[in-house]
């Protein structure tokens, strides 16, 4: 089953994030296509990120949100709100 993940960073954690991304690109890469698709979200002028959107694919939304809390990204406390919901393709495709 597919979920959608929408987090979003606490004020004053781009140093944080920015620093800490290659161990959060490496634990995405480490649940074994568990994370399907990922990218943050941007501040308004485009710039800098200021959240993230993740889909993944777990059996259930315990599971997903087990997954998600052991993102690095979660674990330094940069979010401020994580929120997790079921979801499917409606056009397009993962692949």
């Amino acid at each position: 089953m597919l979920f959608v993940a929408v987090c979003s960073d606490k004020p004053g954690m781009l140093d944080t994030r920015v620093s800490n991304r290659p161990t959060h690109v490496a634990w995405m890469e480490s649940t074994g296509g568990g994370v399907k698709l990922a990218g943050p979200f941007l501040d308004d002028a485009g710039q800098n990120p200021i959240g993230s959107m993740l889909i993944v694919e777990a059996d259930d939304l315990a599971a997903a949100k087990a997954m998600l809390a052991e993102d690095p990204y979660a674990k330094l406390g940069i979010f401020a709100s994580v929120d997790v919901k079921p979801w499917r393709v409606g056009i397009g495709k993962l692949g």
